[in-house]
């Protein structure tokens, strides 16, 4: 992806989501709206942020995921 890291804490906003999960704006948003990503914190009128906690938990689980159904396609040739 890119040289960027996430910061230990604090937020981030979605620029710097979508440098970690390879995904559009528009699918983030329908994700977040079925509750399927994590959910946003407005903090101003316009400006809307993630709490690097639930992106890191939401990648984790996502790379656990992937593991797993990886391991069944393995198991079942």
């Amino acid at each position: 992806m890119n040289d960027y890291k996430l910061p230990d804490t604090g937020f981030v906003r979605l620029k710097a989501v979508l440098q970690h999960i390879p995904i559009g704006k528009s699918s983030w948003w329908a994700g977040v709206a079925e509750g399927r990503f994590p959910r946003p914190y407005k903090i101003g009128p316009r400006t809307t942020v993630w709490k690097v906690e639930d992106i890191r938990s939401f990648i984790n689980s996502q790379e656990q995921t992937s593991k797993t159904q990886e391991g069944a396609k393995n198991a079942n040739p």
